[in-house]
């Protein structure tokens, strides 16, 4: 029997379905594309610093902009006085060049080359220093602003982790920070921690405000901390989510395909979002005494954020107009116009779990469902599906209907893309919703 996973209704979206414009989009572009509505990154921002807000905590929010390539949230970001994290001289630029500005931008990532580093200290940008000889290069600068820098720590809870100094390292490097006066500007710390504890974070906070007081005391600035990202997002309801993880087997699969539950995203998350950062700093640091919030308002301490998946939530979706559908024993197996390289989960040898809504063609008659399929991409590869589960469509999907996967903004849409055959990188439009309920607007994506 087929599993169901709808993702959470959506009015806005289902709005948008209804009018029409997808079709045309679909039949004017030529092939598969992704939507985009930066309205809904603007109200998750709003949502992040209202809990900062509330909790009485200085803070700042950074876009991970590794998380979706499309320049409309950039250009929201600088409307809002948002920061933007970035990882590369091309992402830098590419903010830079939305009108961010250099000040507002936080440089993440391992072993920065030379250039970006050059390039951000010129721009003021903050730099989290992820080892000693990346520290070396930027103290052995001369005739430049000083370099702003967070000490990244290696978190104790992931030995594993490749990020980070660990605790002989972090003191090396402040007693050089400490050493070389107005050359850098060692601003605070940060780490960078797998998974979506919010307990876990919590805690790694609290450590990093004890190590902003200590490192005072070496007559350093250290005012601010980053707990980076790992805001979890709620795609699914909590019912079908525990159903789906207590049931799904390879029978449920195209081809017996196996997949163990602990490898799939958390598609469902009571506290997601915002909520998380709220829950995070409602959390007391070690399970006791003061809540984080207070020990950071007692501290004097900024809270610096980088949400990227948690920003995007209901920011967008793929589109992918199907191109056939052929039989086999209990399931179908649709084919789509794109290719799984456009739905990055596949990445991950994982799945895309939210369901594609069929979109029908025309109002013809229909062929009663459930119609269970897989959906496969357009490439001569095997293992190419989009989606390997056999999806309950509530009709038999036809030549010219759109598959819309929901929620896809957030690391699905261009981590991942590739154009495989000559097949065009789907592209991205914006859609705005103007005032007073008229029929939705589009653009291209610059």
């Amino acid at each position: 029997m087929a599993l169901t996973l709808p993702a959470h209704p959506d009015p806005l979206t289902e709005r948008l379905h209804a009018s029409g414009l997808l079709h045309e989009l679909a039949h004017g572009l030529g092939g598969p594309f992704h939507y985009l509505l930066p309205e809904r990154f603007a109200t998750n921002l709003a949502g992040f610093r209202a809990a900062l807000t509330d909790a009485g905590v200085e803070g700042r929010v950074y876009y991970a902009k590794k998380a979706n390539k499309a320049d409309a949230f950039i250009d929201r970001c600088a409307a809002a006085g948002a920061g933007v994290d970035v990882a590369s001289l091309g992402e830098l630029r590419e903010a830079l060049g939305h009108g961010v500005r250099g000040e507002d931008l936080v440089v993440t990532g391992p072993a920065k080359s030379e250039q970006l580093l050059s390039v951000a200290v010129r721009q003021g940008a903050l730099i989290a220093v992820d080892a000693l000889d990346e520290l070396d290069r930027l103290l052995a600068r001369t005739g430049e602003r000083p370099a702003r820098v967070l000490l990244r720590r290696h978190p104790p809870s992931q030995r594993r982790s490749r990020f980070g100094l660990d605790d002989a390292q972090l003191q090396q490097a402040l007693d050089r920070c400490a050493q070389v006066g107005d050359t850098v500007r060692m601003e605070g710390f940060s780490f960078h921690l797998s998974g979506y504890e919010i307990q876990a974070r919590a805690d790694l906070a609290g450590e990093l405000v004890e190590l902003c007081l200590k490192a005072r005391m070496s007559g350093l600035q250290a005012d601010r901390i980053s707990i980076g990202g790992g805001f979890p997002v709620d795609y699914v309801a909590a019912d079908t989510w525990d159903a789906f993880l207590t049931e799904q087997g390879p029978a449920h699969y195209h081809g017996q395909k196996s997949f163990a539950a602990g490898d799939f995203y958390p598609y469902h998350s009571p506290v997601a979002g915002s909520d998380a950062l709220r829950a995070i700093l409602a959390a007391r640091p070690g399970g006791t005494g003061a809540s984080l919030a207070t020990r950071l308002r007692e501290a004097g301490v900024m809270l610096l954020l980088e949400p990227g998946r948690a920003l995007l939530d209901r920011a967008g979706a793929s589109v992918f107009r199907v191109q056939g559908v052929k039989d086999r024993t209990g399931y179908g197996i649709v084919t789509v116009d794109g290719t799984s390289l456009s739905l990055s989960e596949q990445w991950f040898d994982s799945e895309y779990l939210p369901e594609p809504q069929l979109l029908p063609a025309r109002s013809a008659e229909t062929t009663p469902g459930p119609f269970p399929a897989c959906v496969g991409g357009a490439s001569c590869l095997d293992s190419d599906l989009l989606t390997w589960r056999k999806v309950p469509f509530p009709a038999r999907p036809r030549v010219g209907d759109l598959l819309v996967y929901p929620n896809t903004a957030g690391y699905q849409m261009d981590s991942n893309e590739s154009p495989f055959h000559e097949l065009p990188l789907p592209p991205k439009v914006v859609i705005d919703h103007p005032d007073g309920g008229s029929r939705p607007r589009w653009r291209l994506d610059r």
